[in-house]
């Protein structure tokens, strides 16, 4: 066994409403941890999948899932070539990790961010370099400074989870400009669907042309509500995919996950809808804690990150009303749920704001 899995645990998904309702003796269980789309997915994918089950099950996929990796090149203007696809974006990160690291080589990243670029660099016996946040932002100054002659990949989550913050363009490029060639830039985007639309946000497919040390990571586990069938992908140089999908599993994404994808890029009606209700639910939010006083990042994702730290009360306070949310040791992150859970929430923090001030006297 590598000992540097014992230094690890596995990954801790948080509870499910079925563990919720027994422990706590609640009847209602609302799940607001792992940034689930609350709309779920379009109805084309209900339709897809179902014409599927009677004529594919029994086969194995196309791991390289062409009819989607088509799609996609159209959809983006990229060579069909320049993908790989994963059982989500986490085996494409574990993919990348195992492709590039080894012992004596080091990531850099933040130190509150997507926890899987650390985990799987460790399992590869890389050191981690996490540099802290600023203010919630990727510090990409003292990000450069950390890197060396044995840095192999930088991750760097746009927008952030869990803090939900962005690095526009105009920050990111002339960091891009800076990093030595040999250093893999991975812009995990697993959030873009929420974010396309605003200007600064970095042009990152136009940005391979210039930079062939950078990776555009992607999921359909977000805005398009496939969590369930775990389908994502990496977009990058050529030469460098090829290596990849060298350490990729043969059939790794499944027959229904590549036909659900095609299905909900059919439907950008729904995508809309879904991106549309998530700003109602922003603004639900962030309205309210600025009424309540609570300190928050302001967020381009489908989560919320409050600063507190006391985030275990803040936790078992929503928990025992049936809503489960993700603490961390300087806050907690909500996912933007219905418009009617989201009121909810706010209701039970507004309880919990008036008993304090009311206690502190």
């Amino acid at each position: 066994m590598k000992p540097q899995i014992n230094k690890l645990k596995p990954y801790q998904a948080g509870k499910y409403p079925a563990q919720v309702k027994k422990e706590y003796n609640v009847d209602k269980v609302v799940k607001l941890s792992s940034n689930e789309n609350p709309y779920g997915y379009s109805p084309k994918v209900q339709e897809v999948v179902q014409s599927l089950l009677s004529s594919c099950s029994s086969l194995y996929p196309d791991g390289s899932a062409p009819e989607l990796r088509k799609v996609l090149s159209d959809k983006l203007c990229v060579n069909e070539n320049q993908f790989i696809f994963g059982s989500g974006a986490d085996e494409v990160i574990q993919i990348i990790s195992r492709t590039l690291l080894s012992k004596g080589d080091n990531i850099v990243t933040t130190d509150l961010t997507y926890p899987q670029y650390r985990h799987h660099a460790i399992i590869e016996g890389c050191e981690v370099r996490e540099i802290p946040l600023t203010d919630g932002y990727f510090d990409l100054d003292k990000i450069l400074d950390a890197i060396d002659s044995n840095t192999k990949i930088v991750w760097v989550c746009n927008p952030n989870n869990p803090t939900g913050t962005y690095l526009s363009e105009e920050t990111l490029l002339p960091f891009l400009h800076k990093v030595p060639k040999e250093t893999l830039v991975v812009l995990d985007e697993a959030y873009y669907e929420y974010i396309c639309e605003m200007q600064d946000f970095p042009q990152s497919i136009k940005l391979l042309k210039d930079f062939t040390n950078i990776l555009i990571l992607r999921t359909f586990s977000k805005a398009y509500g496939l969590a369930a069938f775990r389908i994502g992908y990496a977009i990058g140089n050529e030469s460098l995919i090829e290596k990849f999908n060298v350490a990729k599993l043969p059939f790794n994404t499944t027959t229904f996950a590549q036909a659900a994808a095609i299905a909900a890029i059919d439907d950008q009606e729904f995508l809309d809808f879904c991106i549309e209700q998530n700003k109602v639910g922003i603004q639900q939010y962030e309205s309210a804690f600025r009424d309540l006083n609570i300190d928050f990042y302001p967020t381009h994702t489908n989560c919320i990150f409050i600063l507190t730290n006391q985030s275990n009360e803040w936790f078992e306070t929503l928990i025992k009303r049936g809503f489960i949310v993700r603490p961390y040791p300087n806050g907690i992150r909500i996912t933007i749920g219905t418009k009617e859970q989201n009121e909810e929430v706010i209701s039970i923090l507004r309880q919990m704001m008036q008993y304090k001030q009311t206690s502190s006297f």
